[in-house]
C-alpha cells in the first residue's frame, strides 16, 4: 500500500473511534455547513422572486435556473483538479467569503432600480464558486470522519441542513413579502460571512504542498488530471450507473423549484409568504430523509434505497402540478425532497467509501460534471415547456420518465450493490 493511501486510512481509524458529537472540528463544520445551507435557502427563494417580480415569467425564471446550472457544470470541471491540489479549509473560507460579497450587491443595486441583468451576472459566479465549496465539503467530510461513520456524518449534515432548509424559506417568503425579495438576498449574503468566520476555526489533518501535488499527479497536466476521475468513474460498475441514471434524473429535476413557485403563484394566486411556507415544509421532508438515511441504507442495502427513492421522487413530481390544495402541494414537495436526500446521501457516502482519498476531489467533480451536464438545459426546457402548456402535463410527463429511471436502475449493478 503506498505511503498516501495509509495515512489517511489511520487517520480515519483514530477519527471514527470518537462519536461525531464529540468530535470538535466536525461540530464547528457541522455549524458551518449549516449556515451556508441557510444562505442557500433565502437565495432559492429570493432570486426566483426577483425574476417573477420584475418580469411575470416562468422561462425567465427557468432560464436564470439554466444559467447558474450551466456555470456549476463548467466549474465541476476544474473543481476537482483545484481542490486536490490547495488547502481545502482555505478554499471553503474564500468560497464563502466571495459568495457574501456577490450576493451583497443584489440589494445594493436593488434599493436604486431593479437591475435583471445583475442576477444573471452575479448567479452564474456564485453558483460556480458553490461548486468549488461543494466539492471542497465532500473531500472535507472524508477528512473529518472515519470511513465507518460516513453515512452517519452525511446524514447529520444533511440532516441539520435541511432544518435550515425549513427557516430558510419560511423566513425568506415572510421577508420578501413584508420588504421585498432583495432583502431576503442581504440576509443570503451575510450567512456565507458567518459560515467563513466558522470555518476559520476548524483544522484539518492536510497534506503538505508536496504530497497535494504527488495526490493530484506530479508531472500531469490538467487534461490528464481531468481524466482521472472520469476513467474512475468508467471503471466502477455502480458509480458508471449511478452517473448515468442520475444524468438523466438532474435533466428532468432540476426546474421543480420554478415548476412550484410559478404554480403557487401564477396558477393558484398565491403570496410570496405561502411560497416560502410550502418550500419550509418541503424541507422537512429533507429532515426526515436525512435522519433516516443510515438506517434504511443499513437495513435494505444501497441498491433498493437508491432505485426505491428515485421511483417515489417521480411519484411526487407527478402530482406537484396537479393539486390545488396547498397542504397537498407541500406534501408532495416534502415527500420529493425526503427521498432525493435518501438518494443523495446513499450515492455520495459510497463515492467516499470507495475511492481512494487522493482521487476524491477529482472523482467527485467528474461525478457532478457529468450529472448535471444536461440539467440546465433540462430547467430551461422544462419551465418553457410548462409555460406554454401548463405546469400539470409537464410535472406528470417528468414525474413518469423518473419512475421509468428507476426501473432502469433495475437492469444495473446498483440492484445488486449490497449493504454497508
Amino acid at each position: 500500500m503506498r505511503r498516501e493511501e495509509e495515512e489517511p486510512r489511520a487517520l480515519a481509524e483514530h477519527v471514527s473511534a470518537r462519536p461525531l458529537w464529540r468530535q470538535r472540528n466536525f461540530g464547528i463544520f457541522w455549524a458551518a455547513q449549516t449556515l451556508s445551507v441557510l444562505g442557500d435557502s433565502f437565495a432559492l427563494i429570493a432570486l426566483p422572486l426577483l425574476v417573477l417580480q420584475a418580469t411575470g415569467s416562468l422561462a425567465r425564471m427557468g432560464l436564470l435556473t439554466a444559467v447558474g446550472g450551466a456555470a456549476s457544470v463548467l466549474a465541476a470541471v476544474f473543481a476537482g483538479v483545484l481542490v486536490d491540489r490547495v488547502d481545502r479549509r482555505r478554499l471553503l473560507i474564500v468560497c464563502d467569503l466571495v459568495r457574501m460579497v456577490l450576493y451583497g450587491l443584489i440589494p445594493l443595486v436593488w434599493v436604486f432600480s431593479p437591475r435583471i441583468w445583475l442576477l444573471y451576472t452575479v448567479l452564474p459566479v456564485c453558483e460556480a464558486v458553490g461548486m468549488l465549496f461543494a466539492v471542497g465539503y465532500v473531500t472535507v467530510v472524508r477528512s473529518l470522519v472515519g470511513t465507518g461513520q460516513l453515512t452517519e456524518a452525511n446524514g447529520r449534515l444533511n440532516a441539520t441542513a435541511a432544518a435550515a432548509g425549513v427557516l430558510g424559506p419560511l423566513c425568506a417568503g415572510l421577508v420578501a413579502a413584508w420588504t421585498g425579495p432583495a432583502t431576503a438576498v442581504a440576509v443570503d449574503a451575510g450567512s456565507f460571512g458567518v459560515s467563513a468566520a466558522c470555518l476559520w476555526f476548524v483544522r484539518l489533518a492536510e497534506r503538505g504542498g508536496d504530497d497535494r501535488r504527488q495526490a493530484a499527479g506530479r508531472g500531469t497536466g490538467l487534461w490528464q488530471d481531468l481524466r482521472t476521475g472520469v476513467s474512475f468513474l468508467r471503471g466502477h460498475p455502480v458509480l458508471r450507473s449511478l452517473t448515468l441514471l442520475l444524468f438523466l434524473f438532474s435533466f428532468l429535476t432540476l426546474g421543480l423549484t420554478d415548476l412550484v413557485i410559478y404554480h403557487l403563484k401564477h396558477d393558484l394566486g398565491h403570496d410570496d409568504g405561502t411560497v416560502g411556507t410550502v418550500m419550509a415544509a418541503g424541507a422537512l421532508g429533507t429532515i426526515a430523509g436525512a435522519l433516516l438515511v443510515a438506517r434504511v441504507r443499513s437495513r435494505l442495502g444501497f441498491g433498493p434505497t437508491w432505485i426505491g427513492s428515485i421511483a417515489v421522487c417521480g411519484l411526487a413530481f407527478a402530482g406537484l402540478g396537479w393539486v390545488s390544495r396547498v397542504p397537498c402541494l407541500a406534501l408532495l414537495s416534502a415527500t420529493f425532497l425526503a427521498c432525493v436526500g435518501v438518494a443523495g446521501t446513499c450515492s455520495m457516502s459510497l463515492r467516499q467509501e470507495v475511492t481512494p482519498e487522493p482521487l476524491l476531489g477529482r472523482v467527485t467533480s467528474a461525478f457532478w460534471t457529468l450529472q448535471y451536464s444536461a440539467a440546465p438545459v433540462g430547467a430551461a426546457l422544462l419551465t418553457w415547456t410548462a409555460e406554454r402548456r401548463g405546469t400539470a402535463p409537464v410535472a406528470l410527463a417528468a414525474g413518469a420518465a423518473c419512475v421509468l429511471i428507476a426501473a432502469a436502475g433495475l437492469a444495473t449493478p446498483i440492484r445488486r450493490a449490497g449493504r454497508s
